[in-house]
């Protein structure tokens, strides 16, 4: 038998179509491993490679996230007009599955681990079901390491991505994560994370553990950074900023190679921190744990949500300047976007403020609701002019330091974005 693990590239017109700061997507990396070992699979990543339409394939599968869709479906109709199969999953199936199905012989809902082995076998005994679903939400003990040996390595940044913790413990209105797998919150054994470390090289042994929060547990934590200590990587991940509120978790992080976190601020009010059910941050302590953070050698990658109801035209010269003032080494402004599933995606349908189900238009880079205090324009006008100033030259030289070892990471980040939204067109 013959598979096909198939990525879907971005739209022309979205930002991360020309972002070359690229890594592969852990997630078909996973389903390759979680494949028996007598079927022959390939992962194909249109973002890094084309796709071969041609060649001659059993099956293939589809991970899409909303921004994919579109193009995951069409791929899918070329595939299902030639008579193979194809099963689609991912975070937008999981939100639409009868939307997915008019494009799929079967469609995934949630986490693939405990039902992937059966949609194999069904395959084969030509008994595929239209729809699965896991029976329970899958422990991550005894996960196979990535079949990183299948990706085209020269089509990413770097290729070594790892998983070590899955989900978050928080419940913000915005987030598909919590959507997608509720408010759970899982880790890997940190002896089986070390058997996968020891077959990873390459890439300047530069390492992003793709968590959506790395010290969601901090036990678990410092149990990973004790063993991170005993080996070479220069490691990223993501966090929340209450992580710089730990001195020993601080220093940890620092010892065992951590260059960089990205790290969620939202937004620079505290009643729409708590709005979002974020009361966990604190606005007024983020210039201080900035600091904490890059006294020890970190660099951080800011996120902040343009388009909430309480910005107004005003918010995006504040939040530059604040991201200027703190010398935040990078920071990815996006536009509110409703994904499928969310409490913001339910709230905005009931308020009749969706403009558009576009899904490629959901890429955190188009206005696709009503904002409260400004017409669409004006918000998608802000967001370009808040990144065009904030990966500028003056900019730059004004926020990097050269002294900080996280510029080796943070330097060809913003060279990136800077290119990227020069050609960016909406």
């Amino acid at each position: 038998m013959k598979l096909a693990i198939i990525i879907p590239k971005w739209p022309a017109g979205s930002i991360w179509s020309n972002f070359v700061f690229r890594f592969p997507y852990l997630s078909s990396t996973t389903l390759a491993a979680l494949t028996p070992p007598d079927v022959e699979v390939t992962i194909q990543d249109e973002n890094a490679q084309e796709i071969f339409f041609d060649m001659d394939i059993d099956a293939v599968a589809i991970s899409i996230m909303t921004p994919l869709a579109v193009r995951g479906y069409e791929i899918a109709d070329r595939f299902r007009a030639k008579g193979t199969k194809v099963i689609i999953g991912g975070f937008h199936a999981t939100w639409m599955p009868d939307e997915a199905l008019l494009h799929a012989d079967a469609v995934v809902t949630g986490e693939a681990e405990g039902i992937w082995s059966r949609i194999i076998n069904d395959i084969r005994t030509n008994r595929l079901q239209k729809r699965y679903a896991a029976p329970s939400v899958p422990e991550l003990n005894g996960i196979p390491p990535a079949r990183r040996d299948l990706l085209k390595k020269d089509g990413y940044f770097f290729i070594n991505t790892l998983q070590t913790t899955r989900g978050c413990p928080f419940d913000c209105d915005f987030c598909s994560v919590t959507a997608f797998y509720g408010r759970t919150y899982r880790y890997r054994p940190v002896d089986e994370i070390e058997k996968e470390l020891q077959g990873i090289s390459g890439g300047a042994n530069f390492l992003f553990i793709v968590d959506d929060n790395v010290t969601g547990n901090p036990a678990h934590a410092k149990k990973l950074f004790e063993m991170l200590k005993r080996y070479p990587f220069k490691w990223l991940s993501q966090t929340s900023i209450t992580f710089a509120e730990n001195p020993e978790l601080l220093r940890l992080a620092k010892e065992s190679g951590c260059y960089g976190m990205f790290i969620g601020f939202e937004t620079l009010t505290q009643e729409g921190l708590n709005s979002l059910n974020k009361r966990f941050n604190r606005a007024e302590n983020y210039a201080e744990l900035i600091k904490k953070i890059h006294d020890h050698g970190m660099g951080i990658q800011g996120s902040f949500i343009f388009g909430y109801d309480w910005d107004t035209k005003a918010s995006f010269e504040t939040v530059v300047d604040f991201a200027e003032k703190t010398k935040l080494d990078s920071v990815l402004f996006t536009i509110l976007t409703p994904y499928p599933g969310t409490k913001v995606f339910s709230r905005m349908m009931e308020e009749n403020r969706i403009i558009t189900t576009d899904w490629s238009k959901y890429d955190m880079a188009h206005a696709v609701y009503k904002p409260k205090n400004m017409t669409p324009d004006e918000l998608q006008e802000g967001y370009l002019w808040a990144n065009r100033q904030f990966y500028s030259w003056q900019s730059m030289l004004k926020r990097l330091p050269a002294f900080r070892r996280s510029l080796q990471v943070f330097g060809p980040m913003n060279w990136g974005f800077k290119k990227a939204w020069k050609e960016f067109r909406y």
